[in-house]
C-alpha cells in the first residue's frame, strides 16, 4: 500500500494540471506545465511512477473502470446483451431504449474521462520530449505505452461518437476550440500511434505485469483497427503475429480473467483503487446480489446451447423472493480485501482468433477462417462449423459475428461496435420501440458543446 500511496502522490503533479485543463476546454487557467515537467520527469523513478499513475487512472475513469458508467456496461445496454434490473434510472434507461439525450450523464462520463486520459498520455509524451534525465530505453518504453493509451482512447471515442476532436497536445488554447476531425483522420492517427508503439515496445511486460503495455498489446489493438478499416491482409498478418508469438494461449474458461492469465494480452489492475478492496469493478458490477443493477438480456442467454461451456462458466443465475435474473459471471470475485486474484480484461487472445477468422473469411480463405472460428468453439465445448453449414442466409461472417457476441459479451462494448461497423444495428435493433437509424452514434455531450462552439452535433440529436 505504501507503493500505491507514493505513486498517487506523483500522479497528483499531473492531475493538478489535468483536472483544470481537461474538465473544460474553454474556461481554464493556464496549466503550469513547467512544474509538471520538472517534478515528474526529473528521474527514471518519477517518470515510471507517472506512467503507473495513468494505469491506475484507467481503473478509476468512467469509460474504462468497469463500473455502471463504463463502456462495457453502457454499450452493452445499447446492444442486445445487457439490461437494467430495475427501470428507474434515466441514464441507464436511455441506453437500453436507444433514446439518448445529449445531457445524459453516462455519455458525458465516457467523453470526458476518455479525453482526460488522452491529456495524461499527451502530458507524459511532452514531458519525455523535454527531459534529458531519462535513459533512452526507458524513454522509448514510456513513449510506446503513452502512444498506445492515446490511440486506445481515440479508438473508442471515434467508434462511439463518429467524428471527434483529435487531441495531440496539452496546449489548452489549442484544445479549447478544436473542431471535430473526420473519422478518417482520427483512424490515421490511431494507426500512426500504434505502429510507433509496436515498433519501440519490447515483447516482455514490465515487472511481468500484464496491466502494463507491451509490443503485443499494440499489435493486438492494431489488428482490431485494421479489421475495422477492412484492411483484411493487415488484420490477418497482425493477429497471426500475436497468435503465433508463443506468449499467449487459450486458457480454461474459469482461468481466463485471472490476473496475468495466459490468455490475457492487456489488463487493468484493481490496485488502482488504492485501498484494501482488491476485486475488479466488473466483479462488483456484474455478479448477482439483491443490490446488483445490471442483468443479462434473457434472449441473449437463450441463444446459448445448453452444453456451451460459456453458458455454464460465464453466466450464472440469482434468485430471491422478489427477483430472478441471469448475470455475467466471467469475474468470480466481487468484494475481496487485500487479495488480488483477478485483473479487468481489456485485450485477450480469443479476440485475435476471431479477428483472423473474419479477415480470412473476407478474403475467401474459408478453411483458414473455419479453423480459427472452431478453435474458439472447441474451447467452449461446441461442435465445429463446417463449410456445408454456410449459405446465403447464414454466411461465414454471420457465424463469426455470432461467436464474437457469445465470446466477448460484457467486454468493452464489442457487440455494439460490431453491429455498427458491419452496418447491422438497424437490422438487429429496429424492433426496439424508440430505435432510429441514427442511433448508432452517441450524441456529443451538450456541456462540451456549450464550452466549445466548434463542436457540431450528430444527426438525430
Amino acid at each position: 500500500m505504501k507503493r500505491i500511496f507514493y505513486i498517487k502522490i506523483i500522479i497528483l503533479a499531473i492531475l493538478s494540471t489535468f483536472l483544470h485543463a481537461c474538465e473544460s476546454f474553454v474556461e481554464i487557467d493556464v496549466p503550469d506545465d513547467k512544474m509538471v515537467t520538472t517534478t515528474v520527469f526529473s528521474s527514471t523513478k518519477t517518470a515510471q511512477s507517472a506512467m503507473q499513475g495513468i494505469y491506475y487512472q484507467l481503473f478509476n475513469a468512467d469509460f474504462s473502470g468497469g463500473t455502471i458508467n463504463s463502456i462495457s456496461v453502457l454499450s452493452g445496454l445499447s446492444a442486445d446483451v445487457l439490461e437494467p434490473i430495475n427501470r428507474n434510472n434515466t441514464t441507464l434507461d436511455q441506453f437500453t431504449e436507444n433514446e439518448l439525450f445529449n445531457d445524459n450523464a453516462g455519455i458525458l462520463g465516457i467523453w470526458s474521462s476518455s479525453y482526460n486520459t488522452i491529456y495524461l498520455a499527451n502530458n507524459l509524451l511532452e514531458g519525455l520530449q523535454n527531459s534529458d534525465a531519462i535513459p533512452e530505453n526507458v524513454s522509448l518504453r514510456l513513449e510506446g505505452q503513452a502512444l498506445f493509451i492515446r490511440a486506445f482512447c481515440h479508438f473508442y471515442l471515434v467508434n462511439l461518437f463518429g467524428d471527434i476532436p483529435l487531441v495531440l497536445t496539452t496546449d489548452y488554447q489549442e484544445n479549447a476550440l478544436i473542431p471535430r476531425g473526420t473519422s478518417e483522420d482520427i483512424y490515421r492517427q490511431i494507426v500512426l500511434d500504434l505502429e510507433r508503439s509496436n515498433e519501440i515496445l519490447e515483447e516482455d511486460y514490465f515487472d511481468n505485469e500484464k496491466y502494463t503495455i507491451n509490443k503485443f498489446a499494440a499489435t493486438s489493438l492494431l489488428a482490431r483497427v485494421q479489421l475495422y478499416l477492412e484492411n483484411w491482409n493487415e488484420a490477418e498478418r497482425l493477429s497471426a503475429e500475436v497468435i503465433n508469438s508463443s506468449h499467449y494461449e487459450l486458457t480454461k474458461l474459469n482461468e481466463t480473467f485471472l490476473a496475468n492469465s495466459d490468455e490475457a494480452i492487456w489488463q487493468i489492475s484493481p490496485a488502482g483503487r488504492g485501498n484494501i478492496l482488491t476485486s475488479t469493478s466488473e466483479g462488483y458490477t456484474f455478479i448477482g446480489t439483491s443490490t446488483t443493477r445490471i442483468k443479462l438480456n434473457e434472449n441473449f442467454v437463450s441463444d446459448f446451447k445448453d452444453h456451451d461451456l460459456r453458458l455454464l462458466n460465464w453466466i450464472a443465475e440469482f434468485s430471491n423472493s422478489s427477483n430472478k435474473y441471469s448475470y455475467v459471471y466471467k469475474y468470480k470475485d466481487r468484494s475481496s480485501i487485500n487479495n488480488i486474484t483477478e485483473y479487468a480484461m481489456v485485450l485477450r487472445l480469443a479476440e485475435q482468433f476471431l479477428i483472423r477468422a473474419e479477415a480470412r473469411a473476407q478474403m475467401g480463405n474459408i478453411s483458414g477462417a473455419l479453423e480459427d472460428l472452431n478453435t474458439i468453439r472447441q474451447r467452449a465445448g461446441l461442435t465445429n462449423i463446417e463449410e456445408s453449414d454456410i449459405n446465403a442466409s447464414h454466411t461465414l461472417v454471420d457465424f463469426i459475428l455470432e461467436e464474437r457476441k457469445k465470446e466477448l459479451f460484457a467486454e468493452w462494448g464489442h457487440r455494439w461496435l460490431d453491429l455498427n461497423r458491419l452496418n447491422k444495428t438497424n437490422e438487429v435493433l429496429n424492433e426496439k420501440e424508440h430505435w432510429d437509424p441514427t442511433d448508432g452514434l452517441y450524441p456529443i455531450p451538450s456541456v462540451e458543446r456549450s464550452k466549445n462552439p466548434n463542436l457540431t452535433q450528430n444527426p438525430g440529436y
